[in-house]
């Protein structure tokens, strides 16, 4: 079983990204899974616009991100929340993706997660995702917001909230069972 993991977001510092490694750590001691980070940083793009599409076409880098995740049995994401909505970066990536192979996720079961400093814990972005990710071809499995990380997360023992931690469980338990069934 390969879980690969990524976070919608470019910034070195990313709450995102912190919380898919930790997500990616559990399920490789918790489920003995193969796992793996995947920075999309490690994919650069130009901002997408029809214009650059119709005279480049299709960047290198995307059909490269997309064999990578296509390789996977699960996927987790976490996506930033910018202003209400995706971060520039999660939405340029989804954007090149969905113009190269419209359900690029190809019905591969997924974590779809979330979490911000605040208390509503990206829930608008997720919200987004959750009616547009299964036209990308995502089969999400179940959506974890994890609220005001400051407080809730801490980098020595991951998620300390104990209602949230167990939630965290459910949630990756019942991307495991899937894959498994």
């Amino acid at each position: 079983m390969k879980i690969i993991g990524f976070a919608g977001s470019n910034s070195s510092q990313s709450i995102n990204k912190q919380l898919v490694k930790y997500t990616l750590n559990e399920i490789e001691n918790e489920y003995e899974a193969a796992v793996e980070w995947v920075d999309i940083t490690d994919y650069p793009l130009p901002l997408f616009g029809v214009d650059l599409e119709e005279k480049e076409g299709i960047p290198p880098n995307i059909q490269k991100f997309i064999d990578k995740i296509q390789t996977a049995d699960g996927i987790v994401v976490s996506l930033a929340e910018h202003n209400g909505s995706y971060s520039v970066a999660a939405k340029n990536l989804l954007d090149w993706c969905s113009r190269h192979t419209g359900r690029f996720f190809n019905d591969i079961p997924l974590l779809l997660m979330g979490t911000s400093p605040g208390a509503f814990g990206a829930k608008n972005v997720l919200g987004a995702a959750e009616l547009r990710f299964p036209k990308f071809g995502a089969n999400i499995v179940s959506i974890y917001s994890l609220p005001s990380f400051g407080d809730n997360f801490s980098s020595e023992k991951g998620i300390v909230n104990k209602e949230l931690l167990n939630t965290h469980k459910v949630c990756v338990s019942n991307l495991i069972r899937l894959i498994s069934e």
